[in-house]
């Protein structure tokens, strides 16, 4: 890690969406058998995995002599916290996985991180990492990348906040999201533009899987 933030030129930004309707959609498959093990963090997976492709840059590594190696497939890294400290298990064509794929293999995984018996090759090749700290209450951080990718998302904790309305004062749930990327390939504008329409694909979460 301190390799990573001395060699990368990396730069954070934090924008937040409004969860109510993802969070509906959480308590329809609380009452579904076969999804009712499907969390919000499986939900902002999958939409990473929708998201990314559209922005090759940041599913990517940057070699040595600046050489952008791009992926046409999505390799989730995804941040797993264990007692032997953090391990970053890789979900492989992630891209091409279901809604309910991508929450078995992760929970699979995460077990695997936890009880030692992950394979070594499962920990290795993501193209694009998510780090969650919401259960925690974090509302903002700045995550670090895990070289050579060229990305890694922060997924925070949801908060009440209050906007106007037809007039009136009205409370959301927001759920702010923190994107650290590497400048070095590629600017802000398509950073940014990689994270508002990650906010809005959450917020219209059963249209994208509809997509």
């Amino acid at each position: 890690m301190t390799a990573s933030l001395r060699n990368a030129a990396q730069l954070t930004h934090t924008a937040s969406f409004d969860a109510a309707n993802i969070l509906e959609y959480r308590k329809l498959l609380k009452n579904t058998p076969e999804y009712s093990g499907v969390t919000l963090t499986d939900m902002v997976l999958y939409a990473v995995t929708r998201t990314l492709p559209a922005f090759p840059a940041l599913n990517a590594w940057l070699m040595e002599g600046d050489v952008l190696r791009t992926f046409n497939d999505v390799s989730l890294a995804c941040a797993v916290d264990t007692e032997r400290g953090l391990m970053v298990p890789v979900i492989n064509n992630a891209s091409g996985k279901s809604l309910l794929e991508l929450s078995r293999e992760l929970k699979t995984l995460a077990e695997g991180c936890r009880n030692g018996t992950i394979s070594p090759d499962l920990l290795t090749g993501g193209s694009f990492t998510v780090s969650n700290l919401g259960q925690y209450g974090v509302e903002s951080f700045t995550p670090i990348l895990n070289p050579p990718q060229t990305g890694i998302l922060g997924v925070c904790g949801i908060t009440q906040r209050v906007r106007i309305t037809g007039g009136q004062l009205a409370a959301y749930p927001a759920m702010p999201l923190s994107l650290t990327y590497d400048h070095r390939a590629l600017d802000g504008a398509p950073a940014s533009k990689f994270l508002q329409t990650l906010c809005k694909n959450l917020e219209t979460f059963t249209t994208l899987l509809a997509g």
